[in-house]
């Protein structure tokens, strides 16, 4: 332990460096993660409109629509399951701040709890990562699907000559 209390204070906010930039981090995750759902939402809803006004096409267009609309509902319950670990992260790097602080204040009682917070907060948003790169991975698969569907629709309507 350090003797000197300045020296000491230092060392404390140092050490709860680390955890404000993960924080950082996550934050800039969560908005990315949100905007994705918000895009997400919107689709579906443009989706449920065609589906309603619907009716005097075929079963197989009716079908494609049903589809991408499992499809968005599947890719928001990804984005949500991803935000939920974002939120464990910053929790867990709130804890890893509160810990590092009143470890020094009450004479070192939490032993690894710093640590252990620390690294599962850094595994959380791991996990929130890979979803969410998935979920990035499905949109780009629903893109090219539509672009290939309304290709497929334009060459019905208009054959070549």
């Amino acid at each position: 332990m350090l003797s000197n209390p300045a020296l000491t204070h230092y060392a404390i906010l140092t050490a709860m460096l680390a955890p404000a930039f993960f924080l950082t981090a996550t934050a800039s995750l969560l908005g990315s993660a949100n905007a994705r759902l918000a895009r997400v939402i919107d689709r579906t809803r443009s989706l449920l409109r065609d589906l309603a006004d619907d009716e005097g096409n075929d079963a197989e267009d009716r079908r494609i629509l049903e589809e991408r609309i499992a499809l968005q509902r599947r890719r928001s319950r990804i984005i949500l399951r991803g935000s939920q670990l974002l939120y464990v992260a910053i929790s867990c790097f709130v804890g890893t701040s509160l810990t590092v602080a009143g470890d020094s204040f009450f004479g070192h009682k939490f032993e690894q709890a710093p640590t252990l917070l620390a690294c599962l907060g850094v595994l959380a948003m791991f996990a929130a990562s890979l979803l969410l790169a998935r979920e990035a991975s499905m949109a780009v698969h629903a893109v090219n699907e539509e672009m290939d569907d309304a290709h497929r629709r334009a060459n019905r309507r208009s054959p070549l000559i």
